[in-house]
């Protein structure tokens, strides 16, 4: 955290961004460099809503006891037009003592009350969702580093491929990673602490089946049921891969790297996706693709028997690929 000094803490905060984890952390660490510089820091919420003008010139009045105070406000976008007023009043001469913190969506709704907050000189934390895949990659990679670790590019992409986009669930295995490990993460690594662990993905029933290996998707499957995975991100892995080798086969043959930027995927995934569609043909592919699609509908439809559902599913995409070869 560096040495926090009263003078360093920012007086006003704008946290602006729909992404709760990146949002929640903000706070948190606000909290802590406030309690840093006084271990008796007053921290008090508010739900901006529901604040009134009242209440927000009792709470920024200068204390009688002294003391810091630091007050979260949350939902910035929601505060009505004359509490927006007050605190874009009180923005411009703030109290040295106090530390504001806004949250705020940072969509439409509420738009003036961001823009007045930052021109008056709020600090802004950025909490806005990740959109692209590069961003995904420079997130676990500054995860892992924050960690005390290393992480290369390939490692952070073989790990979102295992657990998906949710930030919580990256941050969570991030974090699991280097305390099982000794904290230098590649491909490698990743590959080797989740083999073994279907729980955690449904790829590895997606990647067998893709290549026509029934018993080993089945067996990873039955594996995955058993230790209580859920059938919905089974399903969406094997609809993922099908998806996957359909788009790669239908951009052609070329360089992986090349087609990496027209495909918006990271080559490595283009490389497997080559691999896996070898034997497919594009009769085949559309077959699978409806079967996968079948396959959600049942799962995410509330089947009476979703396991039969994906296994079937595996039997189904197996024998578009047989067809394929013929």
């Amino acid at each position: 955290m560096g040495d926090v000094t009263p003078a360093s803490l920012a007086p006003i905060l704008l946290v602006l961004g729909d992404e709760e984890l990146l949002a929640t952390r903000a706070v948190t660490e606000a909290v802590e460099r406030a309690r840093s510089v006084d271990a008796q820091v007053d921290v008090r919420e508010y739900q901006a809503a529901v604040l009134t003008v009242g209440e927000i010139a009792e709470m920024l009045s200068p204390s009688l006891f002294g003391g810091r105070r630091l007050l979260i406000l949350r939902s910035g976008q929601d505060a009505r037009k004359d509490l927006v007023a007050a605190l874009l009043a009180y923005a411009k001469n703030p109290d040295p003592e106090v530390q504001l913190l806004v949250l705020h969506l940072g969509g439409a709704k509420g738009k003036a009350f961001a823009d007045g907050l930052r021109s008056a000189g709020a600090t802004v934390v950025p909490a806005a969702k990740l959109k692209g895949h590069r961003e995904r990659v420079a997130f676990v990679r500054d995860e892992i580093r924050r960690a005390g670790g290393k992480c290369t590019d390939d490692a952070a992409e073989a790990l979102i491929a295992a657990v998906g986009n949710d930030l919580r669930e990256l941050a969570a295995a991030c974090s699991q990673l280097i305390a099982d490990t000794d904290g230098r993460i590649s491909a490698d690594t990743v590959s080797r602490y989740y083999r073994g662990r279907v729980e955690v993905t449904g790829f590895t029933v997606a990647d067998a089946t893709m290549v026509g290996d029934v018993p080993g998707a089945l067996e990873a499957l039955r594996w995955a049921l058993h230790v209580g995975v859920d059938p919905v991100p089974i399903a969406d892995a094997l609809a993922d891969g099908v998806r996957t080798v359909a788009r790669v086969a239908s951009a052609g043959r070329g360089n992986a790297y090349q087609l990496a930027s027209s495909l918006g995927m990271p080559a490595w995934k283009i490389e497997r996706a080559q691999r896996q569609g070898r034997g497919w043909t594009p009769e085949g592919l559309v077959r699978a693709m409806q079967v996968a699609a079948e396959c959600n509908a049942a799962v995410k439809g509330g089947s009476d028997d979703r396991a039969y559902a994906l296994e079937r599913a595996v039997f189904s995409v197996a024998a578009a690929r047989q067809g394929s070869s013929r």
